[in-house]
């Protein structure tokens, strides 16, 4: 298959973290606005162009006051900071279907280089007649390499919010014309 555009579908997607929480138990979230834009042969990925954006007005932990919190200068300060962004700048192919995607991820006014587990999950045909590609991606960042440094200091001792974000990404893309 050739390199071609592709789409997110949405309703069909989904962008997930998870960060530690008092040191005992994770906190799970979603965020549901998010946008990209694929050109790659699903096939062999290593020569693709993705960039992908994510709303962070958009996060949902299923605690409206905690998401609320997440929105202010004390963690992404939506207002100066609206989306993470990022922008691939190498893909290695790792076995079949498999691959590392790195790339510049922008959040919170910082710029860092990421790395990336891909799964191709598969290709095609829907009812109507649309083809489509499914992936899995899976990574880490650390908070406190963006800026992102909101804690507090445990009673027994360690942190309120761990420093490291666990992040996936389900992603159904539709093929364009």
């Amino acid at each position: 298959m050739a390199k071609t555009k592709w789409a997110v579908d949405a309703a069909h997607s989904a962008v997930d973290f998870s960060v530690r929480h008092m040191m005992i138990a994770k906190v799970k979230g979603t965020f549901h606005t998010f946008e990209a834009n694929i050109e790659a042969d699903p096939s062999d990925l290593t020569s693709a162009d993705i960039s992908f954006k994510i709303d962070l007005s958009s996060v949902d932990t299923r605690n409206k006051d905690r998401d609320a919190h997440l929105t202010t200068a004390d963690f992404f300060h939506v207002e100066q900071f609206p989306t993470l962004d990022f922008q691939s700048t190498a893909i290695a192919k790792t076995g079949e279907g498999e691959y590392l995607l790195t790339g510049n991820v922008t959040l919170h006014g910082v710029t860092r280089p990421e790395t990336f587990n891909v799964t191709f999950e598969g290709a095609a045909k829907d009812p109507w007649g649309n083809e489509k590609a499914g992936f899995s991606a899976a990574g880490a960042i650390k908070r406190s390499d963006y800026g992102l440094t909101y804690n507090a200091a445990l009673e027994t001792g360690g942190v309120l919010i761990g420093d490291e974000v666990k992040i996936s990404l389900e992603i159904e893309a539709v093929r364009q014309a």
